[in-house]
């Protein structure tokens, strides 16, 4: 055996996907997928929504894992028969035999164990049918009571003065440290796996049942199931392979103890106070610290049988086992991993977890809002009371226990100290010439970080912030000085309890810390005035600062969405850096037949009035009455329901007053019911659910619904409007951001001087990079809006643009793919009723036939 014979081909097909035959688009996608994980590269795939994009991702990356395994299991026994070379053949045969039993007994040793899991996963479920489970009271004492003083002070285990130790009294330490984490994955055997990241939860669920679809297969030998190596026996029986597959979550969604989760507060401080606590303090679903037996006995459960949040809370619950520090013991040995966007980008949250992305294959589905979460991420938010309190508890805590401090924790103190004062002084100074000024447009500043720094001060400019950053997050000491300064309010004011455990003001500005370090180039502060008081918010302007953290120890990273474009913005945005042999992209067409959608741009109104809805426009009276009637045409020719997309709240509900004040509301309620989205979460469940009702009532009494929403809000992304929900979606102008916001104004210049230090230069009549990313901006936000309609290959529906500037050649082609070709521009509203009377007659006449 060779090194060629451990490179792994791309398979011509793929025998686990559910669907036989595949769609040819679908062995396309799958097929670049493995071979770009396989060649360690970057990829950015567009799938429109139907294509059934989970289930490639799923089924092409979960196959090259397969065959991944295969290719360990061979190089170790190629690596053993290296090392036997100068051995007689029969000694080689013998040695290479041994260490491939081995390698079975360990796989038989892990999948019995795992059914073992399994079946007292069955009993539980077993006894939940059979009974109703009472709930157990809880015994832990959540009240703090009178403390000692001492457990305040920092444990000194955890200062600084360990630098100067040998690595290997270091290791030690943190190995004692470790022995307190319930979730301590520490000397337990990991392998090659998959993170599968989504936006929310909710689309995460989505994934588990198209696991269950793929049909992977187990080589079961003696009843002790396989799953890789050559098996020659007429033993082998064939069984369906269950992935050992992890939901992570946060402690909100996964916490089983009631009594914390009733309490007001920070939810984390109270866990983190739970795990600390000693005795009758500590919560009752954490092992005593050096017993595993339920925390591993979880753990199997866990990687048994595929669960989402919900499953691991049962679990959980079940085992009288929190599921929180359960999953987290899970993941050395998962092989598909699930979890939110900031768990996965964030490397605080990864080292808090123990996720090690090194040599990983890292999936984002949804990853059209990849950027926005890169950028939101990074963000920090400090308000003059969080500033404030944060001095006043560093400085109380510091003079009470100064004296009782070693000589590390009162310098790193003090030099903290010294950065709130500064930094209250700078704010405060700033507070005051804003007060003086009389225009308005000065009520915001926008300081590089360079710039900020020196403001502070000879005192501060020498400090490394990254240290105390450092000291902040290994010590924990920001709990203890805000436990201290909320237990010495409550003695000040006895009757005045506190409500639940904060989260400690010292935590934000720990985040902003870390970012003055971590970018002076690619960092702003943003001071602005609220009220009487002042917001402060640290902006990165670099999205991929962040996400090249994951993009350079992983094994390949995969961006996934129905609707990437452009996609050139992506990959300007997040990889520059990379070589061309790194990267790759695959866009692929959709799987409806090009009869079944229409897209149109309408240019003119019924009087012919140019449309064209710019900010000013928005509020025009004639413009809006135009909008209103043609609006009432396209309910008198769309069956069952219309999606109406505005750019704005504040256009929608104008426009809704407008129509009302001349009779168009009551017109548009004659041919179909009308809706529009609430502002606020709560009401979007319900508005749903009766428009939804409404908008099949077509069939019967030949009216419908029509849905006024807005781009990018609640109902542009991730919904489902299928078949009869959306029959025609409208979008109403072009949804770009506010223009004036300081940090929008930031990254576009950021960009341009990016840009124009590369020494890129741009073809003639092209637009400056942060003009791009303006407009990408608004194009992103357009086409997942789109993307509401068309859900499955039978669907069927008409996209109307109203806007003039959407025929313009620049923004056309920056809309999805598999549509962009076939747009048909309207220059009178006649052409364009012509267009969808003609689609909906056709479909009408097909549904009859």
């Amino acid at each position: 055996m060779d090194n060629d014979d451990l490179v792994l081909s791309t398979p011509s097909n793929f025998p686990a996907f559910p669907y036989d035959p595949p769609y040819s688009i679908q062995i396309d996608l799958m097929r670049h997928i493995y071979t770009s994980i396989e060649k360690r590269q970057v990829t950015i795939v567009e799938s429109p929504t139907g294509t059934g994009k989970t289930l490639s991702l799923l089924c092409s990356s979960l196959s090259w894992l397969v065959d991944e395994k295969d290719r360990a299991r061979k190089g170790q026994l190629l690596q053993q028969s290296l090392l036997i070379t100068s051995a007689p053949s029969w000694v080689a045969a013998q040695t290479l035999d041994i260490r491939k039993r081995e390698l079975d007994a360990e796989d038989e040793e892990y999948e019995e164990r795992l059914a073992k899991a399994r079946k007292t996963e069955a009993h539980f479920r077993m006894l939940a049918r059979a009974r109703v489970t009472k709930k157990q009271r809880v015994t832990v004492d959540l009240a703090q009571g009178h403390v000692d003083e001492d457990t305040y002070l920092p444990d000194e285990d955890c200062e600084d003065s360990q630098d100067n130790f040998s690595p290997a009294v270091r290791a030690l330490m943190a190995k004692m440290d470790k022995k307190h984490d319930p979730a301590s994955q520490e000397d337990e055997p990991s392998c090659t796996k998959i993170y599968y990241a989504s936006r929310t939860h909710s689309q995460l669920t989505q994934v588990l049942p198209e696991l269950a679809k793929l049909k992977f297969k187990h080589l079961a030998l003696g009843g002790a199931k396989r799953t890789f190596g050559d098996v020659n026996d007429d033993k082998c029986e064939v069984d369906q392979r269950q992935w050992r597959t992890v939901s992570l979550g946060s402690r909100k969604q996964l916490c089983i103890n009631e009594a914390a989760r009733s309490r007001l507060g920070d939810i984390d401080e109270k866990c983190r106070e739970l795990l600390e606590g000693k005795e009758h303090q500590r919560c009752q679903y954490l092992p005593p610290v050096g017993d595993d037996t339920r925390m591993l006995d979880l753990r199997d459960q866990i990687l048994a049988f595929p669960k989402d949040i919900e499953d691991l809370a049962t679990a959980g619950k079940n085992t009288q086992t929190c599921p929180y520090y359960g999953s987290r013991r899970a993941i050395p040995q998962a092989e598909l991993i699930t979890l939110p966007y900031n768990l996965l980008l964030q490397k605080t949250a990864r080292e808090g977890l123990g996720i090690d992305l090194t040599n990983q294959v890292v999936i984002i589905d949804e990853a059209h809002n990849l950027i926005p979460t890169l950028l939101s991420l990074s963000s920090v938010r400090l308000t003059s009371n969080i500033l404030s309190t944060s001095l006043k508890q560093v400085s109380v805590y510091y003079h009470k226990f100064r004296n009782r401090l070693s000589a590390m924790h009162a310098l790193h103190l003090k030099r903290l100290l010294n950065f709130l004062d500064a930094f209250q002084r700078v704010a405060m100074d700033w507070m005051t010439q804003k007060s003086s000024a009389k225009s308005k447009w000065e009520d915001t500043e926008v300081m590089t970080v360079p710039d900020f720094i020196h403001r502070l001060g000879r005192k501060v400019e020498g400090i490394n912030l990254l240290e105390i950053e450092s000291y902040l997050k290994r010590s924990k000491i920001a709990r203890k000085i805000s436990r201290y300064a909320v237990d010495v309010s409550e003695e000040e004011k006895p009757g005045r309890h506190s409500s639940g455990v904060a989260t400690p003001p010292l935590h934000t500005i720990e985040a902003l810390m870390l970012g003055l370090a971590g970018a002076s180039e690619d960092g702003r502060l943003i001071f602005s005035t609220v009220g009487d008081t002042f917001e402060v918010k640290y902006q990165l302007l670099n999205p991929s600062a962040l996400f090249r953290d994951v993009v350079e120890v992983a094994r390949s990273v995969v961006l996934a969405g129905g609707t990437m474009s452009p996609i050139s913005a992506v990959v300007s945005e997040l990889f520059a850096y990379l070589p061309l042999n790194r990267l790759s992209t695959f866009s692929c067409g959709h799987i409806i037949p090009a009869s079944n959608v229409q897209t149109l741009l309408l240019t003119k109104g019924p009087s012919g009035l140019d449309l064209e809805f710019k900010f000013a426009q928005q509020s025009n009276r004639q413009v809006v009455s135009e909008l209103g009637q043609i609006v009432l045409n396209f309910c008198n020719v769309v069956p069952g329901g219309i999606v109406v997309f505005f750019p704005s709240y504040t256009s929608l509900n104008y426009a809704r007053e407008a129509w009302s004040q001349i009779g168009l509301l009551d017109k548009f309620s004659v041919k179909k019911k009308v809706f529009s989205e609430p502002q606020e979460s709560s009401g979007v469940e319900m508005i749903l659910r009766e428009y939804a009702i409404a908008a099949k009532a077509h069939v019967n009494k030949k009216t419908g619904a029509v849905l006024f929403a807005v781009v990018g809000a609640k109902l542009s992304e991730g919904l489902n409007f299928s078949d009869d929900l959306a029959r025609a979606v409208v979008v109403i102008g072009l949804p770009f951001a506010n223009k004036n916001s300081p940090e929008l104004q930031e990254r576009m210049r950021y960009a341009n001087q990016t840009e124009s230090r590369s020494g890129v230069k741009r073809h003639a009549g092209g637009k400056d990079a942060g003009t791009e990313i303006y407009e990408n901006m608004c194009m992103n936000a357009v086409n997942q809006s789109i993307g509401r309609a068309i859900r499955h290959r039978g669907d069927w529906a008409s996209l109307v643009l109203i806007d003039r500037r959407f025929s313009s050649p620049a923004i056309r082609r920056k809309l999805p793919r598999w549509l962009r070709d076939d747009v048909a521009v309207c220059e009178t509203f006649g052409h364009a009723m012509k267009h969808l009377g003609n689609f909906y007659r056709e479909k009408k006449q097909r549904t009859v036939c």
